[in-house]
């Protein structure tokens, strides 16, 4: 039992910039807006980089080795978690996505409650988090069709290391010149409701799902709150931050400036994500090397192991 490295899926948008490919070395074309860090959904599945498995797919080793899932992921009939590097170069459409029973119920998927990290923004940037008053369905529509809804979200500044939990059903949306990890249910299961009046690739309107939206978006007002959900903790030569915990995953931040020990156990599979700097992992009397952009699946039952150096890094988990 080893580390895994991981090689993403990287895609295109027409929002998308060049950083994932010019600082953490995505490869892809002239853009690369999404790299889909750990995935075993079909539309962007993650690769194992080298060693036994080596050309297979996250969900082909998973399927031959369901136990490097742990048994907190017992009761999930697929791998509940997809992690991602998404960079704004561009504002993101107005969307929306639906919690589980409406999801399956029409798009035979799993919806998707999410996490956001703020990895780096430019000064003044800001995103788009829930509704600042309650609306009801008609007056929801309305102003989509007459290009009004701005008017009813709460705009929010960011800065680097603002994190976000979005509830499933949340209507929100990345603004221009932010660079996210995002953490979420394995789903793709987006509902477009609004996009600037852009054209896509082929000249013409990006669709929108304004019917499915008015079903599936939470009207309420929200408060937005970029906090982590735990204060920082010093854990040997790492300060360790709890920055979301759900159902479906539980996500830290390791700023690392030295050497510390984790244990990926019996109950649950470790991804690191290395977002900035370099960190040695010694694991099973073995010794590799995580850079800026990385990710390595640990499996569960690998055990004690440590990392060491000056890196920031997002260790997500099941509970």
């Amino acid at each position: 039992m080893e580390p895994i490295f991981l090689d993403p899926s990287c895609k295109d948008a027409i929002w998308g910039g060049t950083r994932l490919k010019d600082e953490f070395g995505k490869k892809g074309g002239e853009r690369v807006a999404e790299s889909w860090e750990l995935s075993c959904h079909p539309n962007g599945p993650s690769v194992i980089r080298g060693g036994e498995y080596a050309g297979k797919t996250l969900a082909e080793y998973l399927a031959e080795n369901r136990a490097a899932l742990g048994t907190a992921c017992a009761k999930f009939e697929e791998f509940p978690i997809l992690i991602k590097l998404i960079d704004a170069k561009r504002d993101l459409s107005i969307q929306v996505h639906p919690d589980n029973d409406y999801a399956l119920k029409h798009e035979g998927q799993y919806g998707k409650t999410e996490m956001w990290y703020v990895v780096d923004c430019e000064p003044g940037a800001k995103l788009l988090y829930g509704f600042s008053k309650e609306l009801t369905p008609e007056e929801f529509s309305r102003q989509i069709r007459e290009n009004t809804l701005l008017d009813s979200l709460n705009a929010v500044p960011v800065k680097k290391g603002d994190v976000f939990f979005i509830p499933a059903r949340t209507v929100h949306a990345i603004g221009a010149g932010i660079l996210v990890a995002e953490i979420q249910q394995n789903s793709d299961v987006t509902y477009r409701i609004y996009d600037y009046g852009r054209l896509g690739t082929d000249g013409k309107p990006r669709q929108l799902h304004i019917e499915q939206a008015s079903q599936a978006a939470d009207l309420h007002p929200v408060v937005p709150d970029s906090r982590p959900k735990g204060e920082p903790h010093k854990d040997g030569g790492a300060v360790r931050t709890l920055l979301a915990s759900c159902e479906y995953f539980t996500t830290e931040h390791i700023e690392l400036n030295g050497e510390a020990s984790l244990n990926a156990g019996e109950s649950s599979f470790h991804c690191l994500l290395c977002l900035d700097g370099e960190a040695g992992l010694n694991a099973g009397g073995k010794t590799y090397c995580i850079g800026k952009g990385e990710t390595v699946f640990l499996p569960a039952g690998l055990g004690a192991y440590a990392i060491s150096g000056q890196a920031d890094l997002l260790l997500t988990y099941l509970e």
